[in-house]
């Protein structure tokens, strides 16, 4: 019998070196679709129910108020920044301390970030529309340092079950922790004995 030739040999070694690593970054992407995605359905529904307090509040001076895109559209945009932030890995800092430090950090570092784009948001909106820079920036939280002190602590508040959740999946594992929450009585018995 005679042995393949070598150039073939080398053609079938690269093309499954190709489809390994085109399966490895497909794998990855799909992961980060479902991070962002994620993220995504968290913000969007931490705003909408912003906006819906926003508009019980108004509603009640019989101001009208119905733009809910709007939580829609901020939640899509911060959910890129988010993804982006989360990369940049703080946990050194907090190695061999309790959970709740890294979860409150990240929360407080995030809302920070998230008010921030917003204003960013609204600033680079309303110069683009021809305003000038002193009308294009938004009063968070009804204006002035007291109005975005409230709007921090609230998106602070809001992101610490996101951050809980995403250290406790680091800490358990994701599955364990999807099992955990999604799954009945006897699943949560078979990951306290295993």
């Amino acid at each position: 019998m005679q042995s393949p030739p070598s150039s073939s040999i080398a053609t079938s070694a690269t093309t499954t070196e190709v489809d390994s690593r085109m399966r490895r970054i497909g794998h990855r992407l799909l992961e980060e679709a479902k991070r962002i995605l994620g993220i995504f359905a968290y913000l969007w529904v931490v705003f909408g129910l912003l906006i819906l307090h926003e508009h019980i509040v108004l509603s009640r001076h019989g101001v009208t108020y119905s733009f809910y895109g709007l939580a829609f559209i901020n939640a899509w945009i911060l959910a890129k920044i988010m993804l982006v932030a989360e990369s940049l890995d703080v946990r050194p800092h907090f190695q061999g301390r309790p959970l709740i430090y890294p979860i409150l950090a990240r929360s407080c570092a995030f809302a920070a970030l998230l008010v921030g784009a917003y204003t960013v948001e609204e600033v680079a909106l309303g110069l683009w529309r021809g305003e000038t820079l002193a009308n294009s920036v938004p009063a968070i939280g009804g204006g002035g340092i007291s109005g975005l002190a409230s709007a921090s602590v609230i998106m602070a508040v809001a992101l610490i079950p996101y951050f809980a959740f995403r250290e406790l999946g680091r800490v358990l594992g994701r599955g364990r922790l999807r099992t955990l929450l999604l799954s009945g009585e006897g699943a949560i018995r078979e990951v306290r004995e295993g």
